[in-house]
């Protein structure tokens, strides 16, 4: 019980990584307030979680919707965890098709709330002497190639904004993470294409085969190999640690698919069977 007596705040919460680690967060003790446009599947959450869990509705595009999610967990009796991980994928247009609108919205959705967030948190935080925050960032922000550029930027800056503001605040006791899911079983490719009823489940099937033969962990992510390393970072347990992430992307980023997969000849092999 890691989060007995602690109050957290998951925006994102209806669904996904943010219902798996609201769940996580309550199973250890703590009071969670999600926030999310999704009413129906906020307010069912919150119906089935006993009173450990409540909803209000936040659009993260609105400023006013973060700080009064927030505010409300503070009037509970104070805010000690933020897990910034609402999120879209947001604009899928190339850098040379992309229109400024799209570009604008991608990076409000995706860093803008997250930056709120902390904006909105510390300050409360500040008042109990501490607290932690974790963002949710991306190994799109490694690489090219795992995800459109309007979303790759945007993650790379929330790992940055993370840097920096663990920097800034821990005079006042504050730890801020990340955490940079690799390919996650959740609706959000789907929803960004469109996809829906029963064409998104055989697409995001299709996603986990592919996903699983993608990285040297032959298995898909799921939501709760996330929340998992969201509760590490949020407890006392990560209590020297800040300023930093944890990658949970099955060794996706480990180096070359030669490097793990016996099954591909690496450039020396190439190299080899040339001289020999």
């Amino acid at each position: 019980m890691r989060f007995s007596g602690k109050r957290a705040v998951v925006t994102g919460g209806a669904s996904g990584i943010g219902r798996a680690t609201a769940l996580r967060l309550a199973d250890e003790g703590a009071e969670v307030w999600i926030g999310d446009i999704d009413e129906t599947g906020g307010r069912e959450l919150a119906a089935d979680s006993g009173g450990r869990i409540r909803f209000q509705r936040c659009d993260v595009m609105r400023a006013s919707d973060i700080e009064s999610l927030i505010a409300a967990a503070d009037d509970a009796g104070g805010v000690d965890v933020l897990f910034n991980n609402a999120g879209a994928g947001g604009s899928r247009a190339r850098i040379d098709e992309i229109e400024p609108d799209e570009w604008d919205r991608t990076q409000s959705l995706l860093l803008r709330s997250v930056a709120l967030g902390i904006r909105y948190a510390a300050p409360l935080m500040t008042k109990r002497g501490g607290g932690a925050i974790v963002n949710t960032a991306s190994i799109a922000a490694f690489q090219s190639g795992a995800a459109p550029i309007a979303y790759s930027a945007a993650k790379a800056g929330v790992l940055h904004l993370t840097h920096v503001a663990a920097a800034e605040l821990a005079q006042h006791g504050i730890r801020v993470n990340a955490v940079c899911p690799g390919f996650i079983a959740t609706n959000i490719f789907t929803s960004s294409l469109g996809i829906e009823g029963e064409a998104r489940d055989a697409a995001n099937a299709g996603i986990a085969k592919m996903a699983a033969g993608a990285q040297p962990i032959q298995r898909t992510g799921t939501s709760d190999d996330i929340a998992a390393a969201v509760a590490y970072l949020a407890s006392d347990d990560a209590g020297f640690v800040t300023g930093t992430h944890i990658l949970v992307d099955g060794g996706m980023l480990i180096g070359p698919r030669h490097s793990w997969d016996p099954n591909v000849p690496s450039m020396f092999d190439a190299l080899a069977g040339v001289t020999q």
